[in-house]
């Protein structure tokens, strides 16, 4: 029996809370630079699409900066 480990879409997720806050990537970015993270629009950009991994330390800003759970970010 073969099993298959698909990884959790980390970046589209991200990308789905920022839609639903109606924020822009520009927006979501100079709000986290406010905050102390130097996370760049490409960055962000990179991070939503995949091609990218994300620091522990700007997934916790944007947690505190989205105002939701842990979970939103680890949906399947």
């Amino acid at each position: 029996m073969q099993w298959i480990l698909q990884d959790i879409p980390l970046g589209r997720n991200i990308q789905t809370v920022r839609m639903s806050k109606n924020m822009t990537q520009i927006e979501v970015v100079e709000q986290l630079q406010l905050i102390g993270s130097m996370m760049s629009r490409s960055t962000l950009a990179n991070i939503e699409a995949g091609r990218r991994n994300i620091k522990a330390s700007d997934l916790k800003a944007l947690q505190v900066l989205f105002d939701v759970e842990y979970s939103e970010f680890f949906k399947d």
